[in-house]
């Protein structure tokens, strides 16, 4: 992209760990110290690519809190930012809404990014698609299909760009050029700890399945059919609510489309029950084979040292992944812009500049492996159906009626 390009101003939608680093309790204790989205943010200013920073929460009095922090731990730690925003709600004050004040105080064509409760999610990126801006929302998009369809629609009218941030999805999804006659299963695994993080929402407003599950379902291929089922007993004990569950598990059949023999089958467990002190932060595992092709192709990824292995029988091959990388370079900059969380908001920005420049559309970005909004439809459709499984006690199918993915 030519840097001639002008900069966009951004707002972050959501003041809690994946922005700025702080959760309930203080900093965080996992790899998001720092946070990831507002350090991003600044390193791209520093880069010419973001210009003014907005941000929202729902507490005007957490502020001070963040700019100390951010001032302390990327101001004092990395040459060159500019860590300067304006906060909503403003002053001392408490508003639920104030993300909509946010809204307005950027300029139409802003780029959006939103790391806040799922249930959220839909209003928040409705407003900003309706005010003309473009949107980021993370993992799970929507809570159902119906929002995730007209938030696709929305975007498709206005000509804007929309991403689902999926930063933790490539390097642990289907691939693409592996027949899908395959068997697959996902383990995503979060310390108890977390469960204070989102004690507010937990069993409340969304699930772990929302929240993990979504890391490793791909849109490519058509689930047919998902079948749910959960444990509990931790979170309660832990004062969340007597709704939520430890872990959720989700079985289900995959339809290759253009080969109707070909079937697949898939295990995503995700759960937030972990011992405190269990190791590692995140324990993510992902086991793919395709039955077609035999041992050729047997993927296994290992979030736990953040890696890939693939095996086949003419080579065994290693890639490494990293979320971000916290330390400064030799000249003291900060050095975390090929770690995928960075990649995946600046791909975003990118776009954003792109088509606020008239030099591309919002279309031109389906169809080319990247996370737009109508290219992930398939991801809400199965969360979705895995919660009505478990609410319901029951099977759901997947069917596709007019072009449109419908739950039955």
């Amino acid at each position: 992209m030519s840097d001639s390009l002008a900069p966009i101003s951004v707002g972050l939608m959501g003041t809690g760990e994946y922005t700025t680093g702080i959760t309930p309790s203080g900093q965080s204790k996992s790899d998001k110290k720092i946070g990831v989205v507002g350090v991003t943010m600044f390193d791209l200013r520093r880069r010419g690519k973001v210009s003014d920073v907005v941000m929202a929460g729902t507490n005007g009095g957490k502020f001070p809190e963040i700019r100390e922090h951010f001032q302390k731990n990327i101001g004092d730690v990395y040459r060159g930012l500019d860590l300067s925003f304006r906060g909503f709600p403003e002053g001392n004050l408490r508003n639920a809404e104030a993300y909509k004040d946010a809204l307005r105080a950027l300029p139409k064509g802003s780029a959006v990014i939103i790391f806040t409760p799922d249930s959220t999610h839909f209003p928040i990126a409705s407003e900003a698609l309706n005010l003309g801006h473009h949107v980021l929302v993370t993992k799970p998009a929507t809570q159902t299909l119906q929002d995730h369809q007209a938030l696709a629609d929305l975007a498709a009218e206005k000509g804007l760009v929309c991403f689902v941030e999926h930063d933790s999805t490539r390097p642990t999804t289907m691939p693409a050029h592996v027949p899908k006659s395959s068997a697959t299963s996902t383990f995503t695994l979060l310390p108890k700890f977390q469960l204070e993080t989102f004690k507010s929402w937990a069993g409340i407003d969304s699930d772990i399945s929302y929240y993990l599950n979504s890391h490793h379902i791909d849109g490519r291929y058509r689930p047919t059919r998902v079948t749910a089922s959960a444990t509990t007993g931790i979170a309660t004990s832990m004062g969340c609510d007597p709704k939520t569950e430890d872990t959720i598990t989700l079985l289900v059949d995959w339809q290759n489309l253009s080969d109707e023999k070909q079937r697949g089958t898939a295990v995503y467990t995700a759960s937030w029950a972990a011992p405190l002190k269990a190791g590692v932060h995140s324990e993510q595992r992902f086991h793919y084979m395709a039955a077609k092709v035999g041992s050729k192709a047997l993927i296994i990824a290992d979030g736990r040292v953040r890696s890939v292995l693939t095996r086949r029988t003419e080579a065994t091959a290693w890639s490494r992944t990293r979320l971000a990388r916290p330390t400064p370079d030799e000249n003291g900059y900060f050095d975390g812009q090929r770690g995928y969380g960075y990649l995946s908001l600046e791909k975003f920005i990118d776009a954003a500049r792109e088509v606020s420049a008239g030099r591309s559309k919002a279309s031109d970005y389906d169809g080319k492996g990247l996370p737009t909004i109508k290219g992930t439809i398939v991801t809400t459709a199965l969360l979705h159906a895995g919660r009505i499984s478990l609410d319901e006690k029951r099977t759901v199918e997947i069917v596709e009626e007019d072009g449109k993915l419908k739950l039955v």
